[in-house]
């Protein structure tokens, strides 16, 4: 089924023109109709027939007859499906999305003439919703436009692999603020860099990238997890789910124990075809993934890691950076400090640095405040706290990790990462006053002096 992702269309390699008009996908059938009652029956054979289509698959039934018939045969390219008898049109449209394969077309017709049932079901992946009684001209004119959705060329050149960013955020330990940092980079790279963007979240039973944008998460992730070889561009417009135009999410909130183990072949299949429709890709990473994905966390740009300025935040952000500098010894690493108090930390900035051996890129004051109210409006802490410390410096990093055509890595935001950090450390900004004045050499009074 079709979605409202605009950025991918149907690979056009896979269409072949028929001989009295109509295509084949794959090999599928053209089109295939199960309507309600004989008036839509002759309606849609009469269509079929005027533009050289047969209508051999056209047939009285409901949207359980077509759910049991494409249970154990091949989807058609376009499926039209009668809801005028449904209770709960979505259901039966979610139903039919677990039998269609990727690629078909959805055109459902019914007799409730509601705007909020015409957005949802077009939000659902389906291509059009008609009202009866049906008209001929307006059913071809639908179904050309479906056969145009298919046969619409793949604009891979919009949006270059290449070009693809990849961030994957990582936390040292639990309750560090990785989910809410992989959110908020993802919401400011989908605004302020307004650019295409996708977040995925890999903590399949426990994560909260849906839930802290007031979104259900759906069946999606759990869907290519448990059935990679259908992942394509396609299957993706279907699973992922759209927070803005410029922002999608790929979750879930499965049961404890119900999916399988994320392979690594599988998350680089789905960021190769996350590569074709966005231009960054944002991941929450669980840090207990890491010893079965050091083959995708080589192929990644970013790794921001995600720590506490505490002794078990020490240790931890050791042992993780040691492990990526032998696993993913190309991807440019960025350490953020988050929950820092603006009294006595635990580990002091510099003792942290000292014990990490490199510098911390960013940090992130604590505020409770900005919890609060993010929770409260169903936002994430960057457009919580747009014109604050907290939500500023989300920003910032958000340029240094997502911002397209830095070839050097140090975009404006990284490189004034300094400063953002001596607002909050005294001794830091001491030492970069210091520096400043070195750099100014001898004023006025000192040469007068002398």
């Amino acid at each position: 089924m079709n979605a409202p992702w605009t950025s991918v269309a149907a690979d056009s390699g896979n269409l072949i023109p028929g001989p009295s008009g109509p295509f084949t996908l794959n090999g599928r059938e053209p089109l295939a109709a199960f309507v309600s009652d004989q008036a839509s029956l002759a309606c849609v054979r009469a269509c079929l027939v005027e533009l050289g289509w047969n209508s051999a698959g056209c047939h009285i039934g409901a949207p359980d007859d077509a759910v049991q018939a494409l249970a154990t045969a091949a989807s058609p390219a376009i499926l039209i499906v009668d809801l005028s008898d449904c209770t709960v049109p979505l259901e039966e449209i979610q139903a039919l999305a677990q039998v269609c394969e990727p690629g078909t077309q959805v055109i459902a017709i019914g007799q409730t003439n509601d705007v909020r049932l015409y957005r949802a079901l077009l939000g659902s992946g389906v291509h059009d919703y008609l009202l009866k009684p049906l008209s001929e001209g307006q059913l071809a004119e639908v179904i050309i436009g479906a056969q145009a959705a298919l046969t619409a060329p793949r604009p891979v050149e919009a949006v270059q692999a290449s070009q693809h960013s990849i961030a994957a955020v990582i936390g040292t330990r639990g309750g560090v603020g990785a989910s809410m940092l992989a959110t908020a980079l993802a919401w400011v790279s989908s605004t302020d860099l307004a650019q295409a963007t996708a977040l995925l979240d890999l903590d399949i039973q426990f994560g909260t990238g849906a839930l802290s944008l007031d979104l259900d998460p759906g069946r999606g992730l759990i869907d290519a997890i448990e059935n990679p070889s259908r992942i394509d561009g396609l299957f993706m417009q279907r699973a992922m789910i759209q927070a803005s135009n410029t922002l999608s999410v790929l979750a879930a909130e499965a049961p404890i124990a119900a999916p399988a183990p994320v392979e690594a072949s599988t998350l680089l299949h789905l960021a190769e075809e996350l590569g074709h429709a966005c231009a960054a890709t944002v991941i929450d990473f669980p840090r207990a993934m890491l010893p079965t994905m050091a083959p995708f966390l080589a192929e990644v740009n970013t790794v921001v890691l995600a720590t506490e300025l505490t002794l078990a935040g020490a240790r931890d952000t050791i042992r993780v950076l040691d492990w990526l500098k032998f696993h993913a010894p190309h991807a440019r690493v960025v350490v953020v400090a988050n929950k820092v108090p603006t009294g006595l930390c635990e580990i002091g900035p510099g003792d942290f640095e000292a014990a990490i051996e490199r510098g911390i890129d960013f940090m992130l004051p604590f505020e409770p405040r900005v919890a609060i109210q993010a929770a409260k409006h169903g936002q994430c802490f960057a457009e919580a706290d747009r014109g604050g410390k907290l939500g500023q410096t989300l920003v910032a990093i958000a340029w240094a990790v997502c911002a397209p055509g830095e070839a050097d890595g140090q975009p404006p935001a990284m490189r004034t990462a300094t400063t953002l950090l001596a607002r909050w450390n005294p001794l830091k900004l001491m030492d970069h006053l210091i520096d400043q004045f070195r750099k100014a050499g001898p004023g006025p009074t000192a040469k007068s002096g002398g």
